[in-house]
């Protein structure tokens, strides 16, 4: 596991996660690339806390939609021509940051069809803002003591509301 994930600031996080968005992207420097759209697979993952990511009343509006990370991604893609993935995740990740209930973010971002010898070309980010500070961090508004590290790869997490 990435020692990034083992950040206290994500302790008593949820992951939410899009896996293999395909989306047909103006995206590349290349003179091939520039000529049309291509495929490209994304994939977030957004650590969002327990406190406000855990229903109550089993309402959509008491957590993150999914649909917040497709429109964000969808929104990016439909402004036009990107050069590199790197900025297309940069942007994505940023917008994401932007919710309020979102910790963290991964992104990452796959082009299958660039080279016919490999099965994809990408770039995978995962960006825990240096704003997040741990020492704020309430245990008790979280409902567990428990810290990431407290935890053992696999363990079965029991949360409080279910």
């Amino acid at each position: 596991m990435s020692s990034r994930l083992r950040d206290p600031r994500l302790a008593a996080c949820r992951r939410l996660f899009l896996r293999n968005y395909v989306v047909d992207a103006n995206i590349g420097i290349h003179a091939f690339e520039k000529a049309g759209a291509q495929r490209l697979a994304l994939n977030v993952d957004l650590y969002v806390p327990l406190a406000l990511s855990t229903p109550r009343h089993d309402r959509i509006h008491e957590v993150v939609d999914y649909d917040f990370i497709r429109v964000t991604i969808r929104h990016r893609i439909e402004q036009g021509h990107i050069n590199l993935q790197e900025t297309l995740v940069d942007d994505i990740a940023r917008s994401l940051l932007a919710h309020p209930a979102v910790r963290a973010v991964r992104v990452s971002s796959e082009k299958p069809d660039v080279y016919p010898d490999v099965d994809a070309v990408g770039v995978d980010d995962l960006i825990v803002p240096a704003t997040l500070q741990v020492h704020s961090y309430d245990t008790a508004l979280a409902g567990s003591p428990a810290l990431w590290d407290d935890y053992a790869d696999g363990e079965r997490i029991d949360h409080v509301d279910g």
